[in-house]
């Protein structure tokens, strides 16, 4: 099992040991001890799984503290570009974001800790989408960013008008404009 670090501190993707035989595959998608030895001290108490067609973007999505969310996300069937944005207050890569595509073929999961707006767009034909969450849902705690904010500047890689979006998804504010809490070093 490896975790790899991304350019912005604590954006961590896990690629677990798959073992393949002619019967299919087995893996360990998450072990405690293991996250443990890498610092990620997090236990998790909601697990979320969504399906999604061609063109569906859900995000950027976030909680404010005191219900932000640690998540562990991974595809279970399909391909998603999944994306993360660093909205720690004072954190040196503030705004940066970073886009990984995971899928049920690479297996390769990421933990997006709190203080990271949150969002997915689905490559395949369809994709089921499952994360693992470190705090409850509160939905007065919701916040969100626009996906395609002019500052940000993230690339969803397929033609914008491609991209499929929920009514609720198409009204969150620029970057500028979201409620933000959160401060670099002082993540609850």
């Amino acid at each position: 099992m490896s975790f790899i670090k991304t350019s912005i501190p604590g954006l961590i993707i896990f690629e677990p040991n798959v073992f393949e035989d002619q019967r299919g595959y087995f893996f360990e998608s998450y072990n405690k001890n293991l996250f443990l030895s890498e610092g990620i001290n997090t236990e998790f108490v909601q697990d979320n799984q969504s399906k999604s067609g061609y063109g569906v973007l859900r995000g950027l999505h976030y909680q404010l503290p005191p219900y932000a969310q640690a998540k562990l996300v991974r595809v279970l069937s399909g391909r998603v570009l999944d994306v993360a944005v660093d909205i720690r207050k004072g954190s040196p890569t503030f705004g940066k974001w970073e886009s990984i595509e995971i899928s049920d073929k690479n297996k390769r999961q990421i933990f997006i800790p709190r203080g990271f707006a949150h969002g997915f767009v689905v490559l395949s034909e369809s994709a089921e989408f499952f994360y693992k969450c470190d705090n409850f849902y509160n939905p007065k705690s919701e916040a969100s960013i626009i996906y395609n904010d002019k500052t940000l500047n993230i690339d969803w890689v397929i033609p914008p008008g491609d991209i499929v979006l929920s009514e609720k998804d198409r009204k969150h504010p620029n970057f500028s404009e979201a409620k933000n809490t959160f401060i670099f070093g002082e993540i609850e």
